[in-house]
């Protein structure tokens, strides 16, 4: 698939752009705070319904406006094509089209419009808690098969449930509320059980293509693994779960399952989250996006449309080298404040000032290192 136009009005600080991409590499360059991550942000909204920057829909409206509109055009490898639009209210709920229609589910964008976003902010699923390593994988595993959207609801649901009640039960429960927590235990092992299988299928598949990933980017050889941690696996979810029932009744939560997992990600024997450079560990998080952008694109017939937003910036002149070199095939969205490679090659440029975008004549992509 690819997006051959966008068009935003009064979001974050575009009053009204309407932007054409190319079927390769688009490149947008300016300075800090002009806009040029609100581009990728935008498309990533029509992807997800939210920010990557993990920002709540206020933000995104520009200052003294009531709502945003974000539409794009969007075509498949079939000639399928697709009118993608939201409206993003200052207070309350949004609204998505798909051609002129009201879509009741976020899932049902996952098969019109797929996107692979790297931003600086991914350092934190090196660096940070273990949820946002479990975040990263959840969305590999919806990304790569959409049904699987409802196992991960599923299981998100029923530990909702679960909890709740562990919560209202207190400390002397009746004999019908542990008779209730008897069933939720049960609901609760299926689910995870079978979050806990597809989570485990989905690494086995992309692991290698991590380890190609990294390989590439840091020019040489590496010992990868990516791996699951889990506290419950030896002895089976349903003894742990039961094990531990006293302790959630007395805590009010549940302390056992893959909510409480980790994804432990290493380089020659050694945990990237505490002993890597944080240059190294920014080339892991890419690697990390790079293997399931890839794998999509093999699941699906497609690539996603690749963004890297101010990946350039964040990398050294060898990696960005190794990176722009190693891009995957497909429609490839690039933000940067600074200037690109000498040696690297792009489709579409356009410079960002202060929301107003310029177009780079076409015949400056054949200038060494185009425009900067």
């Amino acid at each position: 698939m690819i997006v051959t136009s966008l068009e935003l009005r009064n979001f974050r600080n575009y009053e009204h752009a309407t932007i054409t991409f190319s079927r390769g590499i688009t490149v947008f360059i300016g300075g800090n705070g002009h806009g040029k991550t609100n581009i990728a942000e935008a498309l990533g909204y029509l992807a997800t319904t939210k920010s990557f920057r993990g920002v709540s829909n206020d933000a995104l409206v520009r200052t003294g406006c009531d709502n945003a509109i974000v539409r794009a055009t969007i075509i498949h490898d079939d000639g399928r094509e697709f009118l993608v639009e939201a409206e993003i209210p200052r207070a309350g709920r949004g609204r998505i089209q798909v051609n002129r229609k009201n879509l009741a589910r976020t899932r049902d964008l996952l098969g019109v419009a797929r996107v692979t976003v790297f931003s600086p902010d991914d350092l934190s699923i090196i660096k940070g808690s273990p949820s946002l390593r479990r975040e990263w994988l959840d969305d590999a595993v919806v990304a790569l098969n959409t049904s699987h959207a409802s196992i991960v609801a599923d299981f998100e649901r029923t530990l909702r449930q679960r909890n709740a009640l562990l919560k209202d039960m207190g400390f002397r429960p009746s004999r019908e509320e542990i008779a209730t927590l008897d069933a939720w235990d049960d609901a609760f092992v299926a689910a995870a059980g079978a979050l806990a299988d597809v989570r485990t299928r989905v690494l086995d598949g992309v692991r290698d293509a991590v380890t190609r990933a990294y390989d590439d980017l840091a020019g040489e050889p590496s010992n990868v693994d990516v791996s699951i941690e889990s506290t419950w696996s030896d002895a089976g979810l349903a003894d742990n779960v039961r094990r531990a029932r006293d302790e959630d009744m007395r805590r009010g939560t549940t302390s056992v399952g893959p909510h409480r997992d980790d994804v432990v990600i290493s380089v020659n024997g050694l945990p990237t989250r505490v002993a890597a450079s944080q240059g190294e560990q920014r080339t892991m998080a890419l690697a990390l996006r790079l293997a399931v952008h890839r794998a999509v694109g093999t699941a699906h017939g497609s690539p996603p449309v690749l963004i890297l937003d101010d990946v350039l910036s964040e990398l050294d002149p060898d990696r960005s080298r190794a990176l722009l070199a190693h891009v995957p095939d497909g429609q490839v969205i690039i933000t940067t404040a600074s200037p690109l490679p000498s040696d690297a090659r792009w489709d579409d440029m356009w410079t960002v000032n202060d929301g107003t975008l310029t177009r780079v004549p076409a015949e400056a992509s054949h200038a060494p290192g185009g425009a900067t």
